[in-house]
């Protein structure tokens, strides 16, 4: 029986997704300690396929507050090699957090072990500092043709569905430029880590 280019295209789609949760997974089994921060957000980052994203609302009746929405990321593909530690995003204008960035592109965005299988092993429900989370602080801006194909790979490695979304909707790939990281992964309070030491950081 044969197998249509379409279906072909579904399955090696599939395919790619269940090496990436493959490799995410054994990347979760090596969490670096609690004292090494910048590590713990590089880690984080690289464990996550998507963050809540924060920004100052435009839209009517909301003008002005606080609105997050889920958008999926990636700061390289998945494995053991830990990624660049940049959030990359797919997005369109006609996407309503879009808009608001359109206006004001200061945002926030969240990411935590709560989506990967360490906290549910462990037990740790979401809010308990041990499932690691970080708050990073910044600003959406899109990326430049020299960047734009580490992007694609970035994402599409991760998120294969993405390239069969709708042309005439004008997604274009953007980045997250981090100005403050925050990170909770143990007791004791939010430890503060610089972008420089974020970036300058081995994962």
């Amino acid at each position: 029986m044969s197998v249509s280019s379409a279906g072909q295209g579904a399955m090696a789609r599939l395919l790619l997704l269940c090496t990436a949760s493959a490799l995410l997974l054994a990347a979760v089994a090596a969490i670096p300690p609690p004292e090494e921060a910048a590590r713990m957000a590089r880690f984080v980052l690289h464990s996550c396929d998507w963050g809540a994203l924060a920004t100052l609302s435009v839209q009517e009746g909301l003008r002005g507050r606080p609105f997050a929405n889920i958008f999926s990321l990636s700061d390289g593909p998945p494995g053991p090699r830990g990624g660049s530690g940049v959030p990359y995003l797919y997005l369109t204008d006609m996407e309503i957090s879009v808009q608001d960035l359109e206006v004001n592109s200061n945002a926030s965005l969240t990411v935590s072990l709560a989506q990967t299988p360490y906290c549910k092993k462990h037990g740790y429900d979401p809010q308990n500092p041990l499932c690691a989370h970080i708050i990073f602080v910044g600003s959406i801006v899109k990326v430049n043709d020299s960047e734009a194909g580490l992007a694609k790979k970035a994402l599409f490695s991760r998120h294969p569905e993405m390239e069969s979304w709708p042309k005439d909707h004008n997604w274009f790939f953007a980045k997250f430029n981090i100005t403050n990281i925050w990170v909770l992964d143990y007791f004791g309070g939010l430890k503060i880590v610089t972008p420089e030491e974020y970036y300058s950081v081995k994962p």
